[in-house]
């Protein structure tokens, strides 16, 4: 499959494009556009890659690891930056994102169906709030620099809103935050950093559809720099997830890339990491990719799976999800799941999705609440810790090895998105002894308590008793 055009004639070497092919306008780098201003669609950075410096082998990035004092080229985002070349060296902002872990996973790998030494777990929980969020934010926060830009907002189910203001508070150059949530749909891990950290959080009333409304509305009437997925530098900072990935698995593509789709900014700038990389011929052969939705929030398999829509070469037919977009708000439906960081019915990059899905051979799945948090459970005793939404993507792998879709020896990379601490409700809940609670967290939402839970045990305050406690332990592990 030949990659998509993405490239109209500009003088600039990077620059902004409507992605509808049937408008294709273009503007500069230094206007702050988050939508077409004429049709209203997405836009995507492009590149005049014919005039840029591109490194001949993707290896040759390994070299900058040795220069690692360098903090341009200790990001795990910016020591890529031939392959996002939209800002000026000086004018980047990092805080040393991207230090993250790609490890096989022979635990997860067993419960998922795959032979050994065939999953990989990526680990974005090691960036610096806690989530892959920071890979889009430093690529932003550039963007926002170079415009001049001092007031910053997001809506967010949780880790925007973290990343938003770490990076605020990190940084000498002046970032006011400004975080729009809903009413009850932020996990305290995540809320706590907002606070901590000292962004002006707003709550609405309403979910995170709702606050992401509002928060567009609010960041054009006041002239606020918007840091959602919508804004297309995030997306060229969350490719490099992708970079990474190939790097620790020496430059050679895995099978299948596994991936929670919520407002569907990790598919998508998947997607165009590697439209771009096999454009520059610096790899031979794309992954699949696997979008998997939580059943409470599964617009993109509905879109997909049961009405049919794809991306037709640019022109999808939006009317497709209007009327399904119009039938929830006709029966008040709201997106529902333990996996917060997915609960998203009105994904803003679902277009930039379809391209993702159509030029990785893409397949789009939902699983349930109960099986989001078993895979969670068996992630964590693998030793890797990660929120219910990162889970997702393991539940997912999961469905489509049942399926067949999946083979037991292909190689398999689960993305994980976020660290386990980030909502520690639903871990302690599943695990732990307090029945009310877990009716409460998990119970509500047809959770059931599972062979996989590692539930303390209670003994009294005896030498004897906990002693016996430990020898029925050891007998049970032997």
């Amino acid at each position: 499959m030949s990659p998509p055009t993405i490239t109209p004639p500009r003088t600039d070497l990077a620059y902004l494009c409507c992605l509808n092919p049937a408008c294709r306008t273009t503007l500069s780098v230094d206007r702050v556009a988050f939508a077409c201003p004429e049709c209203g669609d997405l836009l995507d950075v492009v590149y005049d890659w014919d005039r840029l410096p591109v490194p001949k082998r993707l290896s040759d990035f390994q070299a900058k690891w040795a220069d690692r004092l360098e903090p341009l080229n200790f990001s795990g985002v910016w020591r890529f930056r031939e392959l996002l070349p939209f800002a000026p060296p000086e004018q980047i902002v990092t805080i040393g994102e991207g230090q993250t872990l790609l490890q096989v996973a022979d635990k997860v790998g067993q419960y998922v169906g795959m032979n050994p030494g065939r999953l990989r777990l990526q680990y974005e929980g090691m960036n610096p709030s806690g989530s892959f969020k920071d890979n889009g934010m430093t690529a932003a926060f550039t963007h926002a620099r170079m415009v001049g830009a001092k007031r910053v907002a997001c809506a967010s189910t949780g880790n925007t809103s973290a990343a938003l203001a770490v990076f605020c508070s990190a940084t000498s150059f002046g970032f006011k935050a400004i975080i729009f949530i809903g009413s009850g749909k932020i996990a305290y891990g995540k809320l706590a950093q907002a606070l901590d950290h000292g962004a002006l959080t707003i709550q609405i009333v309403g979910d995170f559809d709702d606050a992401m409304h509002r928060v567009r509305q609010v960041a054009d009437r006041l002239g606020i720099y918007l840091m959602n997925s919508v804004n297309p530098y995030r997306l060229e900072g969350q490719k490099t997830i992708m970079y990474r990935v190939l790097e620790a698995l020496a430059w050679e593509p895995p099978d299948w890339i596994v991936v929670p789709g919520g407002n569907l900014g990790n598919s998508s700038a998947f997607g165009k990491a590697f439209i771009e990389l096999k454009h520059l011929g610096l790899i031979d052969r794309v992954p699949r990719l696997a979008v998997i939705n939580a059943a409470g929030a599964q617009t993109l398999e509905q879109l997909v799976g049961t009405h049919g829509m794809s991306w037709l070469d640019g022109l999808p037919d939006m009317k497709v999800a209007d009327s399904y977009y119009m039938k929830l708000d006709e029966a008040g439906s709201k997106a529902s799941t333990i996996a917060s960081a997915i609960e998203i019915n009105r994904p803003v990059n679902l277009k930039k999705c379809l391209r993702a899905l159509d030029f990785c051979d893409g397949v789009v799945r939902q699983v349930s609440d109960q099986e989001i948090m078993d895979a969670k459970a068996r992630v964590g005793a693998g030793g890797l810790g990660c929120e219910p939404a990162s889970a997702a993507s393991v539940a997912g792998a999961k469905r489509l090895r049942e399926e067949g879709v999946i083979a037991p020896s292909e190689s398999v990379v689960c993305i994980l998105t976020g660290h386990q601490l980030k909502d520690p409700t639903a871990t302690v809940a599943y695990h732990g002894t307090d029945q009310d609670n877990f009716e409460k967290v998990l119970g509500s939402r047809g959770v059931r308590r599972a062979g996989f839970a590692n539930r303390p045990v209670i003994v009294p305050n005896d030498l004897d008793d906990i002693i016996r406690s430990i020898a029925l332990y050891s007998e049970s592990e032997g």
